[in-house]
């Protein structure tokens, strides 16, 4: 299959958020847009009382509805849909692993969804090691414009094109090239900055009663710390010569600084560490505070 940018399709406004971003994405990108419906019946209230035809004819009217949306906003754009019944979790991995990047709808502070249940949502980012990206809308349509399900959305829900720049917390520890690779390139394909954050801790086995040995102790993990961050930046900085790049070192909290800096930017990146374990999901702490809680859209960049 060729490569494309595949978007979660089902008539929500989460989902909607989600194809409008994916769209401008795949612009970029130089990309066709893969519009995706995954269902499976008894997974959808609104369908678990209606025949498998029913069902899918409302299936494919929100696919044709969001085409159309796309027709009429980005004409040059190149699209195709695709109606896919099965286990939502593997249907989104396997699609994910065909594409550049996997785009979902979020609902908002505490939840995920767009077009599955918070639990499916955090299975795909749990397995695929692959790039996907979460969305959420922040206000209305414009008056009279219909959502990909066809149906009327209220005025003011239109998602505004994002601005600021790219966020992307770093451990030094692990830096993961693959999630400084997808910062610097999107950064360099919105034509905008690139801000780094790492924030670091002191080793517990310091302790808290450490006297008047504690301040030089916390600055040489601070020094540590910061030589840390610029040897893992500077390759990058090297392939990208032209970037603003404005790189942040400090104590603190990660999420809490990466939500903080989620409010003003375009796009917040944040690692996964790719887990082989066949039990629960495993995203990270750190992870999983900023999909639930930042404005911006997050992209999850698994990395070994």
């Amino acid at each position: 299959m060729s490569r494309t940018v595949t978007v979660g399709v089902d008539g929500s406004r989460e989902s909607l958020a989600a194809l409008d971003w994916a769209a401008e994405e795949a612009l970029r990108r130089e990309l066709p847009l893969r519009l995706l419906r995954v269902w499976i019946k008894d997974s959808d209230p609104r369908t678990r009382l209606v025949d498998p035809v029913t069902a899918r004819e409302w299936g494919e009217k929100a696919l044709g509805a969001a085409e159309n949306r796309l027709r009429r906003r980005h004409p040059e754009l190149r699209t195709e849909a695709e109606w896919v019944t099965g286990d939502p979790v593997e249907e989104l991995c396997a699609a994910a692993e065909e594409a550049d990047l996997l785009v979902l709808g979020s609902r908002g502070l505490g939840t995920l969804t767009g077009f599955l249940a918070g639990s499916v949502s955090l299975a795909v980012l749990a397995r695929t090691e692959r790039p996907v990206v979460l969305v959420r809308p922040h206000a209305r349509p414009a008056a009279g414009e219909d959502d990909p399900a066809g149906e009327a959305v209220p005025a003011g829900e239109a998602v505004p094109a994002g601005d600021g720049e790219v966020v992307v917390g770093l451990d030094v520890s692990a830096p993961g090239d693959e999630v400084l690779a997808f910062a610097f390139a999107a950064a360099d394909r919105y034509g905008c900055a690139l801000r780094v954050l790492h924030t670091w801790a002191v080793p517990a086995v310091f302790g808290p009663d450490m006297g008047s040995a504690l301040p030089v102790l916390m600055s040489e993990v601070a020094q540590d710390a910061r030589r840390a961050l610029d040897e893992a930046l500077a390759p990058w900085a090297e392939k990208y010569p032209g970037l603003s790049v404005v790189s942040e070192c400090h104590q603190g909290r990660p999420a809490q600084d990466l939500v903080d800096a989620a409010r003003d930017a375009r796009l917040v990146v944040v690692g996964r560490r790719n887990r082989r374990s066949r039990i629960g999901t495993h995203i990270g702490a750190v992870t999983h505070a900023v999909i639930h809680h930042s404005p911006a859209p997050v992209a999850v960049v698994p990395h070994d």
